[in-house]
């Protein structure tokens, strides 16, 4: 029986869940860990890094087993707008507010697919954005101004 990594879907995405935990808790090894009852700053990063390379594990293998192939091919607007998309949320939180940065990040991730519908995009904008605030900025009390001037 030959294995055949290279266009492997699932071995590939085990192994991203597998390089992030590890990423994860190879940079949370300088912090203090702490117990269950008192965490310090490292427990978070470590356990769930742990959890995500038991998980890549066990995607990796399934993988291994079922062979299933990558279809398709790269998508060059995805490629280039998502972590655009990501940098300007990142930007636009510090001078436009959260609401203009959330607008532009969901916008900008819908548009880098094939099927943009304007009003599909608008309801799911106006849906996620009052989740958004209803989570972050009133239930854990996040200080992110909704809309500030440049």
């Amino acid at each position: 029986m030959k294995l055949e990594i290279s266009n492997n879907k699932d071995f590939w995405a085990g192994m991203m869940f597998i390089t992030t935990g590890a990423a994860a808790m190879f940079i949370a090894r300088e912090y203090p860990f702490g117990t269950a009852l008192r965490m310090g700053p490292g427990f978070f990063p470590t356990v769930l890094g742990g959890i995500l390379m038991v998980i890549g594990l066990y995607v990796l293998f399934m993988g291994l087993r079922n062979h299933e192939k990558i279809q398709g091919n790269w998508s060059i607007r995805a490629m280039s707008l998502l972590p655009a998309s990501i940098v300007l949320f990142g930007v636009l939180m510090a001078y436009a507010g959260f609401i203009p940065a959330l607008l532009l990040l969901i916008f900008g991730a819908a548009f880098a697919g094939k099927e943009f519908k304007l009003v599909e995009v608008s309801l799911v904008a106006v849906l996620l954005i009052t989740l958004s605030i209803g989570v972050f900025i009133w239930g854990l009390g996040l200080p992110f101004p909704l809309i500030t001037g440049f």
